[in-house]
């Protein structure tokens, strides 16, 4: 196992040196902050919403898991690793192929909360994510079985059950927080 220093303060460049480990870190206010280890609910969903999304997109852009991201966050670098990301081959072109970090910020990011998290912590990186140029952030509740989209800092919504997402800035998708849980097999 690799042991990645957390209490050390990096640039940029320092943190995306690092050797790769079994733990994924953000690079946040220039420290790589340790993400919180997957439990089953959240391995289950990140699969699951994979698998739908990269259905949906063939031909469209990619779909990425624990992907880093490339962006700014209050003038300083930061390099968030979201679960899910989509980037179109608009913003990215399908022949971008180079074993490093997102370049660019993707139209969606997915979180999925962990026991330890809530909502709320996603609420303030969503206004981060939006300010760095992502479109889209989907949060995904495993415990209450929802998803809240945010279309901006100031808009989302709230779904559930049956009631179909839909969005302009990703034609053609259309998915119901059941189709998601039931794929991954958590109802």
């Amino acid at each position: 196992m690799v042991k990645i220093p957390t209490r050390k303060k990096l640039t940029l460049l320092e943190f995306l040196s690092l050797p790769d480990g079994d733990i994924y870190h953000e690079f946040v206010d220039g420290y790589a902050v340790p993400k919180v280890s997957p439990k089953f609910f959240h391995s289950t969903l990140q699969l699951a919403l994979g698998l739908l999304l990269r259905t949906w997109c063939k031909g469209k852009g990619r779909v990425c898991t624990e992907w880093a991201i490339l962006l700014k966050r209050q003038g300083q670098d930061w390099a968030p690793v979201p679960d899910l990301t989509y980037i179109s081959y608009t913003r990215l072109p399908r022949s971008w192929r180079r074993n490093e970090a997102c370049p660019v910020p993707p139209e969606l990011v997915i979180e999925i909360i962990s026991p330890d998290q809530t909502m709320e912590d996603f609420e303030e990186k969503a206004k981060d994510y939006f300010a760095a140029g992502v479109s889209r952030v989907w949060v995904v509740d495993p415990e209450k079985i929802i998803i809240r989209a945010f279309f901006s800092a100031q808009s989302s919504q709230v779904y559930t059950d049956e009631l179909t997402i839909t969005d302009n800035l990703l034609p053609g998708l259309t998915l119901t927080v059941k189709q998601i849980f039931e794929e991954a097999e958590l109802i």
